[in-house]
């Protein structure tokens, strides 16, 4: 009698799982999906690559990916073997989709095919689900393949128009398409934006018996209305009104009219969603989304954990629920009584609700396995960013079932009579203390831009009404109204999720990918849009109305949801959205101009040096790049530097007095994809190149510095040891000299907030000097 035969997607996940259940089951990857839709369109065929079209409907073909063929193989056989076959894939539209293509493709025989799904990865989790299996849910399944038709027919028919109509090689999709006209449209307002003056005025005040008291507590209050007109706040368009103002009060008696105390509480936040875990780990951890998901992956299918072995340490990560199983409420209360207090916990679990366009994903929030499982009790086991997302992952939970905390509140409105007017002003002041932590003792929500994360106000004097104030000061201040901030990582998701577009599976894949091809880049931790992701919004706008969209994209989720919940039928579904477009495509092929190949280039306002044309900036396979205007008739090209790149590059001297230990001709220094770098002048016949020495020896083994690129489009410089691998010595260099010898300051380590000199002779270490960087860059 064989091995029970267990599927899940990956190693990591088929090594915990197979340890809870045993030698009785045999427990294989997949490696994720194993079938797609096929990469090759039938000649004569209406249609796109993998999707036939015809009056009957669509018609999806599926290939076996290359790469996954010998899995798909071994797979088969063991199905043969086994007497049972238990896909356990992710409990999700994808999972499901995983386990469908696993059984098409394998063939392996549906009178043996069991699904189990659970949320943790734990021997309790795994247990319950194999007692419940359930078959297939071809709803989900119909919801996923929608979804997968309808990206490749946006896809593969929207990309060959702006291959024709704007640039070879660019691709547009479904709802990256969507994300970008956010980040778009947002630069489009900031550059919109005009400034409005306004004005404030604040007192600084203190009670009148306690002037000249050492006892005295300043307090500050800002101009709030003028009585007898009206309760809004007065507003002061500029500063002849403010003068004018503070000039009526000079010399008026402050007295308090009314003092309102009150109790405060702020509620601690739900456990993590998907989308709030990928905002919180932006702001607090500096992640981004893809980095996030890739961590949570693994603490999700499981880390070895010293005696207990592999086991998963959080719920399913993709999920857009807020329950958390009754299990878990129970023991993050009796943890919490234990470890803080009976005062802070609850007399009854939390609950939360969260109004989330389209929820549908897993059924609880993320959490720990188990509470229990304190970040520090199992440091050791993981890595830094193993440990600092579960770390945050842990404390949202536990917090969200803790106490409030609570704050007395206290507002203070004072009456201001002019003697020089009919005039009566009011000025408020507000002071809030903390009066019990509550959840606060562990953890705190971060914020996003301006926002304030912190309740607590400066305290104010024991004040009643009637009792007279002395004005210390009186000062008139000047404000411009601020443009929107552009998107951040968690601001981008918020928008999307807000929004409806995409679901928490793709937030991460959607922010790659406009990446990716460049239609966006970050600045300080901010999304940019480029001149190519400008020009193809701007393109695809007025000629793709529906796809471009933000309420019709939203809708189609809707509509994919309806189908997961057997309430809509995918193909008429899909013949709704594909008439129209079809349409749109022919007319704008038709139609529509060819973009301008100027529209795409932006000016650097340098000329180029062997023809004397204007160099442009452009974007290729390999990213941005400065070239001549003049191509093909004139081929210069150079990298594009950012101005900390500049910065970084002027400190090392390009004046090298080497020859090549080869052919004995003078180096010479180049720059090529991956940085700067050594070369033969006896180029072609020698080819011998090396790194670019930044004049300073290893600080660890004493050889030769030499300045490297990491790869890809946002690769940064670094300085490395030429001994590498033998010495593994590397560091960031900063774009200021050392302030003591003038020579290369650089950072280690992830933080990067405490910067060192590389001569030893130094001996400079302090805070990374962040007002001199931000000189040296402009």
């Amino acid at each position: 009698m064989g091995k029970d035969l267990v599927v899940v997607e990956s190693p990591a996940k088929a090594r915990t799982v197979g340890r809870f259940l045993g030698s009785k089951y045999q427990t294989l990857a997949s490696m994720g999906h194993v079938r797609d839709l096929s990469d090759k369109k039938k000649r004569g065929k209406p249609g796109v690559h993998g999707v036939l079209i015809d009056d009957d409907g669509f018609h999806p073909e599926y290939m076996v990916m290359p790469d996954k063929k010998k899995i798909v193989t071994q797979l088969r056989k063991a199905s043969r073997d086994a007497d049972v076959v238990y896909l356990a894939t992710d409990p999700d539209r994808e999972g499901e989709a995983i386990s469908w293509h696993l059984l098409e493709a394998a063939n392996i025989a549906r009178s043996k095919v069991k699904r189990v799904v659970f949320h943790e990865i734990t021997k309790e989790a795994i247990s319950e689900a194999f007692e419940h299996p359930r078959e297939l849910d071809y709803n989900l399944i119909d919801a996923q393949q929608a979804r997968r038709i309808l990206d490749r027919l946006v896809g593969y028919r929207l990309s060959p128009v702006l291959w024709g109509k704007v640039k070879r090689g660019l691709s547009a999709g479904r709802v990256q398409s969507v994300a970008l006209r956010l980040v778009v449209d947002r630069e489009r307002e900031i550059e919109a934006f005009v400034p409005v003056e306004y004005w404030s005025i604040e007192s600084t005040l203190a009670k009148s018996a306690q002037a000249d008291s050492e006892k005295r507590i300043d307090f500050k209050a800002a101009l709030h209305s003028i009585k007898g007109r009206g309760t809004k706040r007065i507003e002061i368009s500029n500063g002849d009104r403010a003068h004018e103002i503070v000039a009526d009060i000079e010399g008026a008696e402050f007295k308090v009219d009314t003092v309102r105390k009150r109790e405060t509480r702020r509620r601690p936040a739900a456990p993590f969603i998907t989308s709030t875990m990928q905002q919180e780990a932006s702001r607090k951890l500096r992640f981004t989304a893809r980095r996030t998901m890739q961590v949570a992956q693994q603490l999700y299918e499981g880390i070895s954990i010293g005696p207990e072995g592999e086991v998963g340490l959080i719920t399913y990560m993709r999920t857009d629920s807020t329950n958390v199983a009754s299990v878990a409420l129970q023991e993050a209360n009796a943890y919490i009584k234990e470890k803080f207090g009976a005062e802070y916990a609850p007399k009854s679990p939390r609950t939360y609700t969260r109004k989330v366009k389209g929820a549908q994903e897993a059924h609880e929030a993320i959490r720990p396995t188990s509470i229990m499982r304190a970040p520090e009790s199992i440091r050791q086991y993981l890595n830094g960013e193993q440990f600092r997302l579960y770390d945050l992952i842990w404390k949202r939970m536990l917090a969200s079932q803790m106490t409030d905390a609570l704050f007395d509140s206290t507002r203070v409105d004072i009456g201001v009579k002019s003697s020089k007017s009919d005039n009566e002003y009011l000025f408020r002041a507000s002071g809030s203390v903390m009066k019990f932590p509550g959840f606060r003792t562990l953890y705190m929500e971060g914020s996003d831009d301006n926002a304030s994360e912190d309740d607590e106000t400066p305290p104010l004097p024991e004040l009643a009404d009637g009792d007279a104030l002395d004005c210390l000061k009186i000062t008139p201040d000047q404000h411009f109204t601020q443009p929107p901030p552009r998107f951040t990582d968690a601001t981008l998701i918020r928008a999307m999720e807000e929004q409806g577009i995409g679901r928490p599976s793709t937030y991460a894949p959607i922010i790659a990918t406009i990446m990716d091809r460049d239609y966006v880049r970050k600045e300080r931790g901010r999304f940019l849009p480029t001149k190519l992701g400008l020009v193809v919004t701007d393109f695809l706008k007025p000629n793709f109305p529906d796809v471009m969209n933000i309420g019709f994209t939203a809708q189609m989720e809707e509509r994919l949801d309806n189908i997961a919940d057997g309430e809509l039928q995918w193909e008429p579904m899909l013949k709704e959205f594909y008439g129209p477009f079809d349409e749109s495509i022919a007319k704008t092929m038709s139609e529509v101009e060819r973009i301008p190949r100027e529209w795409l280039e932006e000016e650097t306002g340098e000329a180029c040096e062997l023809c004397g044309n204007q160099m442009v900036i452009k974007s290729g396979r390999y990213g941005r790049f400065i070239a001549c205007r003049g191509y093909p008739d004139c081929k210069n090209t150079k990298p594009l530097e950012s101005p900390e790149e500049r910065a970084i590059r002027e400190l090392v001297s390009e004046d090298v007095d080497e020859y090549c230990e080869k052919c004995e001709r003078p180096m010479v220094v180049k720059t090529g994809r991956n940085g700067r770098f050594l070369a033969c002048t006896g180029y072609p016949e020698c080819k011998n190149a090396k790194p670019l020495p930044v004049g300073v020896d290893c600080p660890d083994c004493g050889n030769v510095l030499v300045e490297r690129k990491q790869k890809g489009k946002n690769g940064r410089i670094f300085y490395s040891c030429s001994n590498y691998p033998e010495c593994k010595f590397a560091a960031n260099p900063l774009p200021q000299p050392c302030p003591d010898c003038g020579k290369l300051l650089v950072t280690r380590g992830r933080g990067r907030k405490s910067a060192r000199c590389l001569d030893a002779s130094c001996g400079f270490q302090g805070p990374v000097p962040q007002e001199e960087i931000e000189e040296a860059v402009a």
